[in-house]
């Protein structure tokens, strides 16, 4: 069952959605989990793909691939038994009508959404170097592609538009009903003042940062505060061996990153804790970016 201490954070009851939850090792799943275990009612969203069959079963490319087509059932049953309270919902964010969809189904699961993760990201390398094309990602060891429009609009129609529009949602509902409590909370990258070799997927989340800080501004009056999570490198799946032993020798805390560790920000900026907190950037990567 779920602890006793729960409502140190003030979070029991509270309900929150959050976007992405598809990989079980992923991000999105971790905060689903690490949320539920603070009394939070969870509604997570995915995005429906065709089941990839892999016999990987070691962190790369194939493996995670594989993992990003789950169906998060069985994330919902861990949280039940668990004692905590979560619907999953299929829908893909770069449809605008997918927005308000899933405040409505998060009101008719639960009542209105309180805290919002916007975690679901598209990333695919992309570069503006001819002579990288017929390359090879250096991070993800797959294809690198030209910037086209199409590869623009893929990762801006995910991972800025979406969480703009989701944010204007949330801030037309709470102030609709009068609130005065609430959490955004956005999940960027420690790529994104600058990301060569995944340039469309930096440049939208550098975007969604700059969305992020507006918002702080413009909705703290109503009791909303905004903050962002830039995570570094973490095994979600896709980081081979070879790289994660490149980037644990990078880190000065001397490993990547496990999902749990942004969860626990997560949690965080959403708590109590953080309530004189907004407009932030917290880079939850073991030290290899240091803000100034």
């Amino acid at each position: 069952m779920l602890s006793d201490t729960m409502t140190s954070s003030g979070l029991q009851g509270k309900v929150a959605l959050v976007t992405g939850v598809n990989n079980p090792l992923g991000i999105g799943a971790a905060a689903a989990k690490a949320l539920a275990a603070e009394g939070v009612r969870v509604v997570g969203t995915y995005l429906p793909l065709a089941p990839r069959a892999t016999v990987e079963r070691t962190p790369g490319l194939e493996y995670y691939s594989a993992l990003v087509t789950a169906v998060p059932d069985e994330l919902a049953a861990a949280i039940r038994r668990s004692g905590g309270e979560i619907v999953v919902v299929p829908a893909d964010i770069a449809d605008i009508a997918a927005v308000p969809m899933l405040f409505d189904r998060a009101r008719e699961a639960f009542g209105d959404v309180d805290i919002l993760v916007n975690n679901a990201a598209i990333d695919e390398p992309d570069t503006l170097d001819p002579a990288a094309e017929s390359g090879a990602s250096t991070v993800w060891d797959a294809p690198i592609e030209s910037l086209t429009a199409n590869s623009f609009e893929r990762h801006f129609s995910v991972n800025t538009r979406a969480v703009a529009l989701m944010m204007g949602e949330f801030a037309r509902r709470h102030a609709a009903r009068g609130a005065t409590w609430g959490r955004i909370i956005n999940v960027s990258t420690d790529g994104s003042s600058g990301f060569a070799g995944e340039i469309s997927y930096g440049a939208s989340k550098h975007a969604m940062e700059s969305y992020s800080r507006a918002a702080a501004r413009e909705l703290g009056k109503h009791g909303i505060t905004v903050n962002v999570v830039s995570p570094g490198p973490i095994q979600t799946g896709w980081i081979a061996s070879p790289l994660e032993q490149r980037l644990a020798a990078e880190t000065p805390l001397g490993r990547v990153g496990l999902p749990g560790d942004v969860a626990d920000v997560i949690v965080f900026l959403a708590s109590e804790g953080a309530r004189w907190l907004t407009g932030q950037v917290l880079y939850v990567g073991g030290g290899r970016q240091m803000g100034l």
